[in-house]
C-alpha cells in the first residue's frame, strides 16, 4: 500500500517542471546555539545550490541567521530591544555574505545581496524595480541572496519572518516552487518527538485543521516554526506555485523534491484563492 502510494505521488509531482525556485533556510539550520556559523552546512547547501543553477535553474535563496550571527560574534544573548536586534543585523549581514560570496566563489557561481522590507512589495514602483533587479541577475547567472532589512525594520514594515518573505519572492517572481529548509523535516500531526505523531507527506489544501497543527518557534534568535510556514504555503499555493518543507541538515534532499521524490511535506498550488492580510 505504502508502495502504490509512493508511485502515485511520484506521478503526481513529475506533473510539475521546476525552473524557477525560491529557497529559505532558516537560522536554526545555518548556525550554532553560540551563534557562530555551522560552515559544513554551509557548504553543502551552496553546493547544491550552486549545481542546480549550472543545470540552467533560476534559484534564488531567502536566508535568514543576520541578528544571530551578529549576536554571537558580539556575544550578546537573549536581546529582545529593537534597537539591539537592528545593530546586530547589521554586524551578522556583512559575516554572512561574505562567507556566502567565499563559499559559492569556489564553484564560480557569482551572488548578490537583496535587502528588502514590505514597504518594497506593497508599493508598485518599489516592487516593479525588485523584480527588474531579480531578472537583470538571472540574466547575469547570479544567484540573488534575500533578507528582510532587519537594520531598519520596524513593526509597520516587516514581513515578520523569512518563511512569509520567502513566499512572497516566490510570488513575485512566479516561481516554479518554493523550499524550506527547516529544523523539523515536515509537517507533523502532533510535536514531531512524541509517541504517535506522525508526518504530513502531502497538503492538498491548508485547512483549519492543517493551521491548527502549527506551533510557535523554539528558536532564541528566529522568529518562524511552523505556523510561519504554514502562512508561507497560503501564499504560495494560493499564487500556483508548490511548496515543500524538508530537513535541512541535509540539503541534498532537495535533488528528491525536484526528481518527483517526497522527503518531507508537499503543498500542492492551488487556484483562485487568497490570502487575508497580505496585499
Amino acid at each position: 500500500m505504502a508502495d502504490q502510494h509512493n508511485k502515485q505521488t511520484r506521478h503526481v509531482f513529475n506533473n510539475f517542471a521546476y525552473n524557477s525556485i525560491v529557497f529559505k533556510v532558516g537560522t536554526t539550520t545555518l548556525i550554532y546555539d553560540n551563534g557562530k556559523l555551522n560552515i559544513p552546512r554551509m557548504e553543502k547547501l551552496v553546493r547544491v545550490l550552486a549545481d542546480l543553477k549550472n543545470r540552467g535553474k533560476n534559484v534564488i535563496l531567502v536566508t535568514s541567521g543576520a541578528i544571530g550571527v551578529g549576536a554571537g560574534k558580539l556575544g550578546i544573548k537573549n536581546k529582545k530591544d529593537i534597537k539591539i536586534k537592528q545593530a546586530l543585523a547589521a554586524v551578522g549581514q556583512g559575516i554572512l555574505m561574505q562567507f556566502y560570496e567565499k563559499l559559492f566563489a569556489e564553484y564560480d557561481t557569482s551572488v548578490a545581496q537583496i535587502l528588502l522590507t514590505r514597504e518594497d512589495i506593497e508599493k508598485a514602483p518599489r516592487r516593479q524595480n525588485a523584480l527588474n533587479t531579480i531578472r537583470t541577475l538571472f540574466d547575469f547567472d547570479i544567484i540573488p541572496i534575500i533578507n528582510e532589512n532587519d537594520t531598519v525594520a520596524v513593526d509597520e514594515i516587516v514581513f515578520g519572518d523569512n518563511d512569509t518573505l520567502s513566499a512572497v519572492v516566490a510570488r513575485l517572481i512566479g516561481a516554479d516552487i518554493l523550499i524550506l529548509l527547516s529544523d523539523i523535516d515536515g509537517l507533523y500531526t502532533g510535536i514531531p518527538s512524541k509517541n504517535g505523531s506522525v508526518k504530513i507527506p502531502i497538503v492538498d489544501c491548508i485547512t483549519p485543521e492543517i493551521e491548527a497543527l502549527a506551533g510557535e518557534s523554539g528558536s532564541e534568535f528566529g522568529t518562524g516554526g511552523m505556523k510561519s510556514k504554514i502562512f508561507a504555503a497560503k501564499i504560495a499555493t494560493c499564487a500556483g506555485i508548490a511548496m515543500a518543507i524538508i530537513d535541512g541538515t541535509n540539503p541534498e534532499l532537495i535533488y528528491g523534491v525536484l526528481e518527483g521524490k517526497n522527503p518531507g511535506t508537499f503543498f500542492m498550488p492551488q487556484k483562485n484563492c487568497n490570502v487575508i492580510g497580505l496585499s
